[in-house]
């Protein structure tokens, strides 16, 4: 064993260029990372120290302090599910099903009002906050169901808490989730997402929950805990894997830097295994809303907290920092983007880090982490831990 301790930070969505199939996605020229550059003046050295920003073009860089390279997705479709599943070792061969063009056909709404007991309203492709702000005050009014989902493969049940509480929302999601996990649907995740305030000033709560299909396999997550080792998750991970494999789960904060300082008392605690954290407001709050600036002001916080993060690594700790798919917030529309994500490695015993070859999946970092604990390889990936010295 290599590391004792493996920590993978997902930036959700931070990707570094179009992937080689963008075009199957309508999703050429997309850079997440470069057009934020070119369009808002990012500070980021601590990052820039670790080759963050070499990422986008695969150039060398001198005194590197880790060693970075990009992976390319090979799973089919572009939602968080598909691309943490890769990162993992799983293989996705069937899309997940969207509904960006009606929302849901009414053969979907009647089972849902039907097993909720309460009439759905919405049902429209749409931002959340817009939804809430437009349908809230009706919603208080006659105790309706908000549902709408995004351009991901989502089903979102939005409620105020005071007219339905959180603990019965997710009673509703559950329900919801089991007639949309058959093939006639294939729904990837199920939200709920409370909110509260006034009319006009609704705001969402830190009580959201996603109810994803479970994996269709086991994943290296389900090896590592079957041989005794630590997977501790920080944020929507475990519930992007319906639990699979995780030993510990802590709840998302209510942005990155909170999550970060969860990260960052986990890494203070004796354990041997993988930690795997999601910082979901690239994704969320920026990416999909099309807000560079936000985008932008996110990646120089997570920059300052960097150095914390690198000082509370051990000598024989590893740290992965890399995205699940992009979301260029320049491009048209507000749907995920296909592209590739940057991979960068650090570790306080390395001598020569550098760049290293693309690597052709991202599953690769998932067999790294099963070499190295010395596990069963995933079905997917290739490790690289010789080239880390």
């Amino acid at each position: 064993m290599k590391f004792k301790r493996i920590f993978v930070l997902i930036l959700d969505s931070l990707g570094v260029g179009e992937a080689l199939d963008a075009n199957n996605y309508g999703d050429n020229g997309t850079n997440t990372l470069k057009h934020i550059m070119e369009k808002y003046d990012l500070f980021i050295p601590n990052l820039e120290k670790l080759g963050f920003l070499n990422t986008i073009t695969m150039e060398d860089k001198e005194n590197v302090d880790a060693y970075y390279t990009i992976a390319r997705p090979t799973n089919i479709g572009k939602d968080s599910l598909t691309g943490h599943y890769e990162i993992v070792g799983l293989k996705n061969e069937v899309p997940f099903k969207t509904f960006t063009e009606k929302a849901f056909p009414i053969e979907l709404i009647d089972k849902i009002e039907e097993i909720t007991k309460k009439r759905v309203i919405g049902n429209k492709v749409i931002n959340g906050e817009q939804i809430i702000n437009e349908l809230g005050e009706r919603h208080m009014n006659y105790g309706s169901l908000i549902l709408y989902t995004s351009s991901d493969s989502t089903l979102q049940i939005a409620a105020h808490e005071d007219i339905i509480p959180v603990s019965k929302l997710h009673t509703y999601c559950e329900k919801i989730r089991k007639i949309t996990s058959t093939d006639e649907w294939r729904i990837a995740r199920v939200i709920a997402r409370p909110f509260n305030g006034k009319p006009g000033k609704f705001k969402f709560t830190n009580d959201r929950k996603d109810f994803a299909l479970k994996p269709p396999k086991k994943s290296i997550l389900n090896t590592l805990t079957e041989n005794d080792y630590s997977v501790i998750s920080i944020g929507k991970i475990s519930e992007i894997f319906d639990g699979e494999g995780i030993s510990k789960s802590i709840k998302g904060a209510k942005n990155n830097i909170d999550t970060i300082t969860k990260l960052t008392d986990i890494m203070t605690k004796n354990f041997t295994g993988l930690c795997i954290t999601n910082l979901n407001d690239f994704d969320a709050l920026y990416g999909h809303n099309r807000d560079v600036e936000g985008y932008g002001r996110a990646i120089e916080e997570l920059d300052v907290e960097i150095p914390m993060i690198l000082n509370k690594l051990n000598n024989d700790d590893l740290l992965i920092i890399t995205a699940d798919h992009g979301n260029d917030p320049t491009f048209t529309g507000n749907a995920h983007t296909r592209e590739n994500v940057p991979v960068i490695l650090f570790g306080r015993n390395f001598k020569n880090p550098c760049r290293l070859d693309p690597l052709q999946t991202m599953a690769d970092i998932g067999a790294t982490i099963a070499e190295n604990f010395e596990i069963e390889q995933p079905e997917i990936g290739t490790s690289f831990l010789d080239k880390l010295k």
